[in-house]
């Protein structure tokens, strides 16, 4: 390939980048990185093609022939660390040309898209097994939290502001514009008269000083503000000017972000994505990934190569060979042996793949996580068949308990091998337990396992074992514990979202759920999802995992249902009705315990049965676990445990 210029990232004596942007050439293959504009670089390129010609005794090219070398070209800009193909949506061939072209020249990890916020650009893309290089970088909720508060700047006056320090834009909310009409008239004036200033001005990198947020607010009401005659009107006309900007500003606003705080997941998100976004933007967010992705998941994903399917034929990222090549350390991190095992056992079990990505879940995604719990790894995988209109989610979990963990704990590699075995039987019985005591999980949850080397540090160091892993479908909805507080505010949904919490607590409280290590309790924090219906309302729970059941076994309902009435404890300050919101939670816990113990006593040989094939064992054997479960199950009265709930919610 014939570059005219220098090549891409190199430097001049001060260490700044020689040139900022490319353009590449495919007619005629080549790379124009000179100075100057991207058309100034197509004349540059055309300019060069005649004096070739030229020089050989061939005419100029002709109208048609220049027309053909610039419609197959690309834009390029450079930056201190990647490439950034700036694609034409409806040409995403040549896009796709110029990867395969740049990746000649430097690696793929430095090279990316422009223009992602194009459906047509992200499914391109997608359909590569490549969301890894659209996708923003994961921030932990604790730092998002973090990261907000401290974007928090005044200017002058009061510390009304938002701040994006990559673009020097500071943005105000509709709370900040109710704040300004409760200061005092001399500080009000002061405030609004700044604002006024700010939203006009530009700072040095082109962009405004001030914005309002979210930046899809209609302009009328910034031009209102724009408007507004800060020392013509008295003070009791300026609140009321102020105060009504800030009403149709909410009404403008979508409903998920009226409730300004972090606590609204929704709001959180749209905010944080707003104060870290960047010129020359190559990311995009989960929802724009995945259709229908709960809010929770925003930057919590961390996307890594895939796979795509051309022609019939599986096709790895061709980062994976990069890495076996380098053994780069930056590219380890993206080179998750796992996924590469996932990938791969998916392409021999479906014949029918077009793609796959999968993202890797690195933290908890529980609003207040347990702490010095263990996690084993968590995957999402989007997988499209080729004869289905849309990617299926799914949830991959590891086993927590594997051969690997218990080589670390000291164990003989026969002894892990047996115990790991055992675990995969007790995982599934749980499941089949939790199922047969009214749980509402996955349907289906599928099973696989691969062979990787083990890395811990004993004597089987090296040795090769297999890792056991559990499938299941992705549960659209929202998790219970990431509800936005202003939906309780609506009376008919606290009182379903009470009336399903409250069955959902009850086959909780039976089947014992507790953290292994902390014994805390589970309920409400992540692993119960809500789906809304077409009204608005909560229509149906699901319990994505049955992680902890059976862990409390031995203690009686009403030693541990005090835990349970933090449901309606952390949520009573939202609610128009406090009373009977806990009544109807309380109402339903009641009455689906005594439903289970019902339909126990009704099929008492089905349920004691069910695990007599399996090792009873009083040192807490899975058949032992259950059989103690139904005999707590039997020998409580609901309605004095649901007394001590209601004593504990009282409390």
């Amino acid at each position: 390939m014939k570059i005219l210029g220098d090549p891409i990232f190199a430097k001049d004596a001060t260490g700044k980048l020689k040139s900022r942007i490319g353009t590449l050439f495919f007619r005629t293959p080549g790379l124009v990185t000179r100075r100057g504009v991207h058309a100034m670089q197509r004349m540059m390129w055309i300019d060069e093609l005649n004096a070739e010609r030229a020089a050989a005794g061939q005419p100029a090219l002709t109208d048609a022939e220049e027309a053909a070398e610039l419609a197959q070209s690309v834009d390029l800009i450079f930056t201190d660390e990647f490439v950034l193909i700036r694609p034409d949506p409806n040409h995403m061939d040549l896009a796709m040309l110029a990867d395969e072209e740049l990746q000649k020249l430097v690696s793929k990890r430095k090279i990316r898209f422009l223009n992602t916020h194009s459906a047509k650009v992200r499914n391109a893309l997608r359909s590569r097994g490549e969301n890894w290089r659209m996708a923003r970088k994961p921030i932990s909720q604790e730092d998002m939290v973090k990261l907000i508060d401290d974007s928090r700047v005044s200017i002058g006056a009061e510390p009304l502001y938002y701040y994006n320090p990559l673009t020097g834009t500071r943005y105000v909310t509709a709370a900040g514009c109710e704040g300004i009409a409760d200061l005092p008239i001399d500080t009000m004036r002061a405030q609004l008269k700044e604002a006024q200033t700010m939203l006009v001005r530009r700072n040095r990198l082109g962009h405004v000083e001030l914005d309002l947020f979210p930046v899809t607010t209609p302009i009328d009401i910034k031009q209102q503000f724009k408007a507004l005659d800060v020392d013509g009107l008295s003070e009791a006309a300026l609140k009321s000017a102020v105060r009504k900007i800030d009403a149709e500003w909410r009404m403008s606003m979508p409903a998920e972000l009226r409730e300004e705080s972090v606590d609204n997941f929704d709001w959180r998100n749209a905010m944080c994505s707003t104060i870290t976004e960047e010129p020359n933007d190559t990311a995009t967010d989960e929802r724009e990934l995945i259709q229908g992705i709960s809010p929770e998941f925003y930057r919590q994903i961390e996307w890594l190569p895939g796979v795509r399917v051309d022609d019939g034929e599986i096709i790895f990222d061709p980062i994976w060979s990069e890495y076996d090549r380098t053994r780069d350390p930056e590219l380890a991190h993206l080179c998750d042996p796992r996924v590469r095992n996932i990938l791969f056992n998916l392409s021999r079990i479906f014949g029918d793949v077009e793609y796959v990505n999968v993202g890797r879940i690195a933290r908890s995604l529980a609003r207040d996580p347990i702490v010095g719990s263990r996690r084993g790894n968590v995957y999402i995988v989007q997988y499209k068949q080729a004869k289905r209109p849309l990617a299926q989610i799914y949830v991959i979990r590891f086993q927590k308990w594997g051969i690997a963990e218990h080589l670390d704990a000291g164990k003989d590699l026969l002894t892990a091998m047996l115990e790991a075995n055992d675990y995969a039987d007790y995982i599934m019985d749980r499941r089949l337990m939790c199922q047969q005591l009214g749980m509402e999980l996955p349907v289906r949850v599928g099973f696989g396992q691969f062979t990787e080397p083990y890395k811990g540090n004993n004597q089987y160091k090296g040795t090769t074992v297999r890792a056991y892993y559990y499938v299941r479908s992705y549960v659209q909805g929202v998790a219970s514990d990431k509800v936005p507080p202003a939906k309780f505010r609506n009376p008919a949904f606290a009182l379903r979202f009470a009336q399903l919490m409250g069955a959902a607590a009850a086959v909780d409280l039976i089947v014992g759920r507790r953290s292994t290590e902390t014994k805390e309790n589970l309920f409400d924090k992540n692993y119960e999802v809500l789906q809304i219906g077409s009204d608005g309302l909560p229509a149906h729970l699901s319990v994505t995992d049955h992680a902890g059941s059976f862990v409390n076994y031995l203690h009686t309902f009403e030693d541990s249902v005090s835990p349970y009435a933090n449901v309606i404890r952390r949520r009573v300050k939202y609610v128009a009705d406090a009373k009977g919101f806990a009544e109807a939670y309380i109402g339903a816990f009641k009455s689906k315990l005594e439903e289970v113990q019902e339909k126990y006593r009704a099929h008492r040989r089905a349920f004691d049965d069910l695990f007599v094939h399996r090792p009873f064992d009083a040192a807490g054997s899975g058949a032992y676990r259950w059989a103690k479960t139904l005999e707590r199950l039997d020998r409580c009265d609901p309605a004095q445990v649901a007394d001590y709930l209601r004593s504990a919610i009282n409390a």
